[in-house]
């Protein structure tokens, strides 16, 4: 792995075909030029202006220039091998800030440039990242979830130990929020607190110990007062919602993005297509089987009456048009094999295409950020990723970590496996 090549110098990346993120065909032989940060150039090779002065060169021939990737649904906090809270009785307050530290480096390994942390990391990471203190991806976060007392999200169990102190932030990873009053305070509340993204709990779920996907969360009113609170600070409302039900209440609230969305239907299916709103179907997590030596009893339970047709559920929402962002819920599912949602989301309906858009410029209009971020275009944000091979011919390839041979985030070389030339000045 090359030293990290700070963004003042200029970065060229050769020989590879490019893969936009806009949508249109792949072109090969082309040049990449970052320059502080930005993308100043992309263009044939033939025609790539001269570059001067220190520079790092990548070399990209017979491999996919494309954008950094996106995953709109990860918990760097959380250890993605399984939950179960009497392994987290002994563990002390704060301990998921440093647990997190390679995490979030294996993540942009991976070639995931910007993450949505839907509860877990707070304003300290994100500087950190920022500032370069630690390695890791951009970071949208939620900073906690909002959910009703003895839901999703309410990780006390019947003896009142809360192992969402060790989870989240300030010592815990949701506000208890029951009733109209308290949703508006919360909502408040995140945001004060550096959230770019409100997460509710529009249902149960399979890890909470009181509760399951097929109880509501939050009510429609709830959701509602959250969602015109935060619209007012243009910050956009994810719901997680499992069942049915609670899917369809979402919409009405007027949520912007469906997380997991397992049992979705009809009705729900028509309700994101006539409002817009993304599915992001976690699908990494979804179709992980249980381990019943690493999780708690009643998850392992929960999980696998959920599984039973959740793949056609999702696989009808793709093909009829719903609108996705690649999402993974690493954390719940093991990190640093983020694009691994890639070839699931094929399997369900996407096309190769599709996918990568779904993980670029589709997850970066879901965050707000897609006239940064999302495409390779001048002007944008130097994200800028390097797969070994055609993904578009096999859209396995980027899920392997070593296929992601360079990782560039606003113009810094954090990742470069590539042949090295010559001309290369570090």
């Amino acid at each position: 792995m090359a030293s990290m090549i700070s963004a003042e110098q200029t970065v060229v990346v050769r020989g590879g075909t490019v893969i936009d993120g806009t949508g249109a065909d792949p072109r090969p032989g082309l040049t990449v030029i970052a320059r502080e940060g930005r993308i100043d150039w992309i263009g044939p090779d033939a025609d790539a202006p001269e570059v001067t002065g220190p520079h790092h060169e990548v070399d990209a021939a017979g491999g996919a220039i494309l954008p950094g990737f996106i995953d709109t649904h990860v918990h760097m906090t959380m250890s993605g091998d399984g939950m179960n809270p009497a392994d987290l009785v002994d563990q002390p307050p704060h301990y998921g800030y440093f647990t997190a530290i390679p995490r979030l480096r294996a993540t942009l390994d991976a070639g995931v440039t910007s993450v949505r942390d839907l509860a877990g990391l707070d304003q300290a990471v994100m500087r950190a990242v920022d500032e370069g203190i630690v390695a890791g991806p951009r970071i949208v976060t939620a900073y906690r979830a909002l959910g009703p007392t003895g839901g999703h999200g309410d990780f006390r169990t019947c003896c009142g130990f809360d192992y969402g102190t060790i989870l989240g932030p300030d010592g815990a990873v949701s506000i208890n929020t029951d009733g109209p009053a308290e949703a508006l305070r919360a909502t408040r509340e995140v945001m004060r607190k550096g959230a770019g993204v409100i997460k509710v709990m529009a249902s149960g779920g399979v890890w909470s110990p009181q509760d399951t996907p097929w109880h509501d969360g939050l009510n429609i009113e709830e959701m509602s007062v959250i969602v015109r609170e935060a619209a007012a600070h243009d910050v956009p409302v994810a719901a997680h919602a499992q069942s049915a039900r609670s899917i369809r209440n979402a919409l009405a609230a007027g949520v912007t993005s469906i997380e997991h969305g397992y049992e979705i239907d009809g009705p729900g299916i028509e309700s994101m297509l006539d409002g817009g709103a993304y599915l992001v179907p976690t699908l990494s997590t979804a179709t992980t089987p249980p381990d019943p030596t690493r999780s708690a009893a009643y998850a392992v339970a929960k999980k696998l009456k959920l599984q039973e047709h959740l793949s056609e559920n999702i696989t009808t929402a793709v093909r009829a048009g719903v609108r996705v962002a690649m999402g993974t819920d690493s954390g719940i599912c093991p990190h640093g094999r983020n694009l691994r949602e890639l070839a699931l989301l094929v399997e369900h309906g996407l096309t190769p295409m599709g996918a990568l858009l779904a993980g670029t410029r589709d997850a970066a209009a879901l965050l707000g950020l897609a006239d940064e971020i999302g495409t390779l275009e001048t002007g944008k944000r130097a994200d800028i990723v390097v797969c070994a091979g055609d993904p578009l011919a096999d859209i396995t390839l980027p899920g392997d970590p070593d296929n992601i041979t360079v990782v560039i985030k606003d113009g810094v070389v954090h990742k470069d496996t590539a042949r090295r030339t010559p001309a290369n000045r570090p």
